[in-house]
């Protein structure tokens, strides 16, 4: 039985999986590096118990997944499931980092006692970005569905779709960066010293507590992110035989690469360090209001053991 004719990869007018052979090597170098951080993140989650975390690591394994199915598509580049199978994958994971971020954002706000320095209440903030977050996925997800109908119809509604979550992705993402920044400039700004709890001063130092990492961490993440979803919209802008989709490099330097970091930086600086620095703060500070109320209590009965009717 003969084989169905090829498409020309350098024809414009049809829409063909790729426009290039898909390289084995970088494929492989990329599933070997975002199965040994995701491994390592997964091994951080359970040791530090930090269970907002796992969004990270499960988009880690979608990236890992992912090249595994370039490897696939290097060996048949014309069949379907492995187009969609890498496309798919790699497309949505940068959402599940989003959403790990997103949290990290309320758990600095929750440890210098700040929310009043932030835009947005802190039990909204988390509820708001990630619901964004949350449907910006659904609609990517979707779009790349449809593209598995391997109509040229479908791949193309399928795009438009997926277009549409990626600038709904970069919205709520910017958003949250200038939440990020503006909570930080007022937090510096403000200079706070001492937290009053009723009419006894419970004094901590906010500039001792590990929190400027970790913003600093969290800008590097996002920034990398709103590099590589900037990159995704306007590959889709350009269509499927765009510029950028024509050359594989663009792939690895935009998205691979980026992507990698992000791991890697919450790898180097674990939030965890903020959620055990928050319980260390509640408890200081329970243990001292506790030691302030039997010193109240003990100081009547002193005087009156050592009064003249003892």
């Amino acid at each position: 039985m003969a084989k169905r004719p090829r498409p020309d990869i350098n024809d414009p007018t049809r829409f063909v999986y790729y426009r290039y052979g898909p390289s084995l090597e970088a494929a492989i170098v990329f599933v070997i590096l975002f199965s040994l951080t995701t491994a390592f993140h997964i091994f951080q989650i359970g040791k530090k118990r930090t269970w907002y975390f796992i969004p990270l690591a499960i988009g880690g394994i979608f990236e890992s997944v992912g090249y595994i199915g370039r490897i696939l598509s290097h060996y048949d580049q014309w069949k379907l499931s492995n187009f969609i199978m890498q496309y798919l994958l790699l497309l949505v994971a940068p959402a599940l980092f989003a959403a790990s971020i997103y949290i990290i954002l309320g758990r600095i706000i929750l440890l210098v006692d700040g929310e009043r320095y932030a835009p947005i209440r802190q039990r909204w903030l988390t509820k708001i970005f990630v619901t964004g977050d949350v449907i910006s996925f659904l609609v990517q997800g979707g779009g790349g569905g449809i593209m598995g109908s391997g109509t040229e119809k479908g791949m193309k509604i399928g795009e438009k779709l997926v277009l549409v979550g990626l600038f709904l992705q970069l919205f709520f993402f910017a958003i949250f960066v200038i939440v990020a920044g503006t909570f930080h400039y007022r937090l510096v700004r403000a200079r706070p010293l001492k937290k009053y709890a009723g009419a006894a001063p419970t004094s901590f130092d906010v500039h001792a507590l590990p929190w400027k990492r970790h913003l600093v961490a969290l800008y590097l993440a996002s920034t990398l992110i709103l590099v590589r979803s900037t990159f995704r919209v306007v590959e889709y802008l350009m269509g499927n035989a765009g510029f950028l989709l024509r050359k594989e490099i663009f792939l690895y330097i935009f998205d691979a690469v980026l992507m990698l970091a992000v791991m890697l930086i919450f790898n180097w600086v674990h939030p965890s360090q903020v959620t055990e620095a928050l319980r260390e703060r509640l408890e200081a500070e329970k243990n001292g209001n506790a030691s302030k109320s039997e010193m109240q209590v003990q100081v009547p009965q002193e005087e009156v053991r050592g009064g003249p009717w003892s």
